[in-house]
């Protein structure tokens, strides 16, 4: 099965055929930075991260561009509550989330564009919109004419009309229609302005993501994504500006995402129950944030509590313990052939998965059979490049989810200091065992079992391993 991708423009699930043969546009939006990156921007960098991955892994060339948004109402209001210049605000926090995005293993975009840094573009776009009769000036502001644009609201479903029932709109009683929307504000005693053919001003948000779009992946892109909250007014709002710029389908593929939850609530700075980004990496592994996300559908809302937190570290763990070394010595064999028919099995069951709209829930339960079939053979002594495939398989399909699988400083450094003495434990179980000692060999094996290592006697000799917790 080809890879199939849900365009929430159609509202189906296509097949996946790019403009160009092997190369893949995506153009993500990204934050505004005017405070701390929460876990909820974590979620959309994470699932577009893992979208980027596997068209990687399928051999796609992606050029990937996903922009900050550094000119902002919000920005200048935070701005003047700390005594800031507001594109040093911008700027600060900007470079606070491209760490964050270090830390959760995001790979970096080709391009980071910034609306400061775009304003030709953005006022060459507003220029060419008002001459094919699409935007019009108002005393310092340039609006949008929702009304000439025949098929707006076809990404959000919603007519005109419907559009604007229960919408914030900006009321001003100068637009010609409710719903148009500013390309360009005038200056403003005391907030940032750039020099354009309109006046001074800056510009209004939805052209900004146009322009960069525009400027530097051209008139269409492949994919375009973003959290489904920007469905309507932002990517609505793009939609018609681009495409009546250019006469041409902005994106073939619409992508949105999900939010994160918590306590039942989308997590926003406006509600203002955040979880940051360095809070959770404070307690937390990236690889458990990214195992949680990827848990549930990327279309679908994912429930952040203490409790999926801790499901996801058990998870974890148990994807973990695939890694560990063998213990045996048995390079062939029937053990070491259905090892390697189970890599086959889930290698084909993992692409089978991501293939469905990048189904990461079914791509991990892939990864589960994975490390069955590999702790198994482990316990039936198989070593070897079998064994060694195996692993480098599980490093493979899960660093496509993103999933680095190390394990914790402390907790790997301990293991490997507990290894001689659980080797010398067992020894000395077996040499009880040769004298008959029953019951002093039953309680060395009870006691590692109750710190978490199980022993078993084989044809070959015993075996142990540390159990996931």
């Amino acid at each position: 099965m080809a890879l199939r991708i849900y365009n929430t423009l159609t509202r189906q699930t296509e097949a996946f055929v790019p403009h160009q043969p092997g190369q893949v546009t995506m153009y993500i939006c990204g934050p505004t930075v005017y405070a701390d990156a929460h876990i909820g921007h974590a979620m959309a960098a994470i699932i577009f991260d893992t979208v980027r991955r596997y068209l990687v892994y399928q051999g796609y060339a992606v050029h990937f561009v996903t922009n900050f948004t550094d000119v902002d109402d919000k920005i200048i209001r935070r701005a003047r509550e700390q005594g800031r210049d507001p594109l040093e605000l911008a700027n600060h926090y900007a470079s606070e989330y491209l760490r964050h995005l270090r830390e959760l293993n995001v790979l970096p975009a080709d391009l980071y564009p910034r609306v400061s840094q775009e304003m030709a573009w953005i006022t060459a776009m507003i220029l060419g919109l008002e001459e094919k009769g699409y935007a019009y000036r108002l005393d310092g502001d340039v609006y949008f004419r929702v009304t000439r644009d025949e098929d707006y609201g076809k990404l959000s479903g919603r007519r005109l009309q419907e559009a604007l029932a229960g919408t914030r709109i900006e009321e001003d009683a100068r637009k010609e229609h409710p719903g148009d929307f500013a390309l360009w504000k005038g200056a403003k005693p005391g907030e940032p302005a750039w020099e354009s053919p309109f006046g001074a001003g800056r510009p209004g948000w939805h052209i900004e993501c146009s322009a960069m779009c525009l400027h530097h992946l051209g008139e269409a892109v492949d994919i375009h994504g973003g959290g489904n909250d920007l469905i309507f007014p932002h990517h609505e709002n793009e939609i018609a500006q681009s495409e009546s710029y250019t006469g041409k389908a902005f994106a073939r593929y619409w992508m949105h995402n999900g939010m994160l939850q918590l306590a039942g609530e989308k997590m926003s700075k406006s509600l203002g129950n955040l979880v940051t980004i360095d809070q959770f990496l404070r307690e937390h592994s990236a690889d458990a944030l990214r195992l949680l996300i990827a848990t549930g559908h990327y279309r679908k809302p994912v429930v952040y509590t203490a409790e999926t937190v801790e499901s996801a570290e058990r998870s974890l763990a148990r994807l973990r313990s695939g890694l560990r070394p063998a213990q045996g010595r048995e390079s062939t064999g029937e053990a070491a052939e259905k090892l390697r028919l189970a890599v086959e099995e889930v290698r084909a069951g993992f692409i089978e998965a991501m293939d469905d709209d990048f189904n990461t829930a079914g791509a991990i339960a892939a990864l589960f059979e994975l490390v069955r079939a590999i702790n198994s053979g482990r316990a039936g002594g198989v070593s070897g490049p079998f064994f060694q495939a195996a692993q480098q398989t599980l490093r493979e399909l899960a660093g496509v989810l993103g999933l680095q699988l190390a394990e914790p400083a402390a907790e790997a450094a301990a293991e490997v200091a507990a290894r001689p003495f659980i080797d010398l434990l067992v020894n000395v179980r077996g040499d009880l065992r040769q004298a008959r000692q029953w019951a002093l060999a039953d309680k060395v094996r009870d006691s590692l079992k109750a710190l978490g290592v199980t022993l078993e006697d084989t044809p070959a000799g015993p075996r142990w391993k540390i159990e996931a917790e």
